[in-house]
This record gives C-alpha cells, structure tokens and sequence, in this order.
C-alpha cells in the first residue's frame, strides 16, 4: 500500500530481477516502475487502481510483453505504482489507495491516470516507468510532474497482458527524467535499432492551440522558433490554424460539432472539442464492451467524477459508432499529410498548469474539456506524441508537446534528444 515515504507512488513494493546482469545491455542495472492496474505481472493480482477489481481476479499467470521486453534489456522492476479506478480519470486522485505526492508541485493533482508512474520518477524513487495512455494517462502526468512521458503510435507496442480500457486508442508509455533515457527505453519498448538523427523537413506551430494555455503561449512559441532557427534554420518554422484545418479535412467530424455544448464551445475549438467528443464516445462504448457486465455484477465502490463516468459509458450505444470511426481513419489520414514523413507538430500538452488537491469536479469540467481538446489530436489519430518539461512558471511545471506521423517513434525519440538543451535554453524557465 502507498505510504509517505514513496510519495504515496506504489501500491506494491516488488522485486522482479533482470533477466542477465550483462552490463552491455542498454537499461543494465536501472531500476523502474510499472502502473499496477494495467500490466499483468505473473503472480500477483492486477488491480486495476480498484479493490473491488482485485478482490474478483485472480493473479495473473504470466507477464506482459512489454514488462518481459524491459527485463530484457538488463532492468529491475522495484513496484506496481498507484493509479486512479479503472484508468478513467486524468486527475490522479484515488479514494481508496490514496492520491499519490506530486513531487514538482506537492499542492497540486499529480496527473492520471498512470499518476503513480510519473510520481516515482519525477521523485526519484526509480530511473523510469511504464505507464499506459488512452485519454491522455501518461502525457498528462508528465506534464503536471515536470518530467518526459511518451505517447508511442497506435498498436505499435503490444498491449497484450494489459488490461483494455478502450482499444481503439490504448497505447503502452513511459515516463524518464532525462532525454536520453527516453530514448533507451523507447528503443527497447518499439525494437529499434540506433540510428542518426533525421532533420526533420518541418515544424508546425498549431497557433490556436497555444491560444487555449494558460501559460504565456507566445513564450513557448518564440522559444520553439529560436530553438528551431537556431538548430536547422528558420525555413523549416511554419504557423498553422489546426482547428481549422481539422474542420476542412475530418468530414465525418461534423455530426458531432453540433453535440459540443455551449460552454465547451465559448472555451474552446469547435472542431477539436468536436474531436474530442467522438474520442469520449467511442471511448465510452469499449468500456461498455470490456467490464460493463463485471461494473453491473459486482457493483464496485467508485470514486467521485470515475462513479459518474462509468455510469455514463454503461449507457452507451453504438449509435454514431461508425462515424467515431471514419473520425479516427480521416484525422489520421489529415495530419499524415499535414505533417510529411518527418514534419513534427507542436502543441501545448495541456491547457494550463495541475489543478489544486480537491478541486470540485464542476470546477474542473472547462479545464477537462479543454485539455481533452488537445489530447485528442493523437489520441484519434493514433500519432506519436511526446511530452517535454520546460522548468516552471509562477513555480508550476510547463511542458510542450510535439507529434510526429504514425510510425515515426524513433524520429521523434531523436528529435527531443537533439533540440531539447537548446529548447530549454532558449525559453529559459527557472527549474525551481
């Protein structure tokens, strides 16, 4: 169970030795984390952030691939960290094992749902950890933590051994302190070979989304376009309306503009809420598929804000189902254009700063919109996305967030590896 000492991080303190001790391979002698209710680990019950859930599964009776691929590579898992019920919240807040320390902002949420993923690492309690992002569970926790979290493409690592929320955009991440562990971890995670870094043909500076933060987006922007003068010439910088150029380019989107309530809209960009919407929707009907009968027949005990979202996605029908789909394969399609083969795209990772401990949900609810705005350009179109600490602002952590086409993981591991002491200097944030 979670205590002070570990942040409150881990559920479970566990030791899983690497599988050789052969200091030539490439995680030999770290150690790291993985989110307990999402990977199966031989042996033990995987929780799924939820007592209820524990106490109706029986152990697992092997290990998950990307668990198995780690140990591989000469690391030691030391726990299974805390997350919220049912990975359905980006809060980090958990009612029954309690809301794990954020290490860059203790007054502040940690981030969900993989919130005692990113706490271990940005505390230092471990080099890295897996974490899984569907919604946004591994790029918010590291936005809100101070630390790197990346979003790998859709299906690119296997999820076999995890516990689904929703297929359709479930991905396996990682969370490391450093760029240059990112990149070791992601090698080892999507079996790439070291190569060069590739210059990448363009930098695509979505404006509108940078308008949504509350941080001083142009500080952000002028550090990118310093950073990538600088670095490969000013040529390569352009500015784009994405919302716009999503409206124009994802047909299927405009069934669900009109569903986008009022005050979502007043905050917001009409088609990525609009985005947003078909994600939450689909989202929803999966959940429905994997555990509705088991949320019906055990009747869990659920936290506030998780309570009423299950209750939500028990409700869900494959009306507008087809659409969500023809969504997820035209915005896909959209920004592979948008991008070109090693186009990379920057937004803000999330709207504003972590909100406060205990911050009513109603309070939250334009905040959360907003954020699933911008969590969605990956999220639907199945892109890579990683998520890249600035230091802080008025003492909270900033982050900024670049994407790169399907399959273009390890471009985009070398890209944060080349531009990220320049980036960092350029902007000029303090650390503390």
């Amino acid at each position: 169970m979670a205590t002070d000492s570990d942040n409150g991080a881990f559920m479970e303190k566990i030791i899983l030795q690497p599988a050789s001790s052969d200091i030539q391979l490439p995680l030999h002698a770290l150690t790291f984390a993985v989110k307990d209710i999402r990977f199966d680990i031989d042996g033990f019950v995987t929780g799924f952030g939820n007592p209820d859930w524990a106490r109706t599964h029986s152990p697992a009776t092997s290990t998950a691939p990307a668990v198995l691929a780690i140990l591989r590579a000469g690391a030691k898992c030391v726990g299974k960290t805390v997350m919220d019920e049912m990975a359905y919240s980006i809060n980090g807040e958990n009612k029954h094992y309690g809301t794990p320390r954020n290490p860059s902002a203790p007054d502040r949420v940690p981030g969900g749902s993989s919130s005692g993923s990113a706490v271990a690492v940005g505390a230092g309690l471990v080099d890295f950890s897996l974490g899984t992002d569907t919604g946004g569970s591994v790029r918010v926790p590291a936005s809100y933590c101070g630390i790197f979290g990346f979003r790998p493409s859709h299906d690119i690592i296997s999820t076999s051994g995890v516990i689904p929320m929703a297929q359709s955009f479930d991905t396996v991440g990682w969370f490391a302190r450093d760029h240059e562990l990112l990149n070791r971890v992601g090698r080892v995670l999507l079996q790439l070979p070291q190569v060069d870094p590739i210059r990448p043909s363009q930098l695509i500076i979505a404006e509108d989304c940078f308008q949504l933060s509350t941080t001083p987006g142009n500080l952000i922007v002028e550090g990118l376009a310093k950073s990538v003068e600088k670095l490969f010439g000013g040529h390569l910088l352009k500015y784009a309306n994405l919302g716009n150029y999503v409206m124009e380019n994802v047909p299927s989107l405009k069934s669900f503009v009109s569903k986008v309530n009022v005050e979502e809209q007043e905050y917001n960009i009409p088609s990525l809420a609009a985005l947003s919407s078909a994600m939450r929707l689909l989202q929803r009907y999966e959940f429905k598929s994997n555990h509705g009968e088991w949320v019906k027949a055990v009747k869990p005990d659920l936290g506030p804000g998780i309570s009423e979202r299950v209750c939500e996605a028990l409700e869900a029908t494959d009306e507008n189902i087809d659409a969500c789909v023809s969504v997820k394969t035209e915005i896909r399609a959209a920004l592979t254009e948008l991008l070109g083969d090693f186009g990379v795209l920057a937004i803000p990772t999330l709207p504003g700063p972590p909100p406060k401990l205990q911050t009513p949900a109603s309070t939250l609810e334009v905040f959360r919109a907003r954020a699933f705005s911008l969590l969605s350009i990956a999220g639907v179109s199945g892109l890579c996305q990683v998520s890249i600490p600035l230091g802080k602002y008025d003492s909270l952590p900033v982050s900024v967030s670049l994407l790169a086409k399907h399959g273009s993981d390890g471009f985009l591991l070398n890209l944060v590896e080349t531009i990220y002491q320049t980036l960092r200097e350029q902007i000029g944030l303090s650390t503390e």
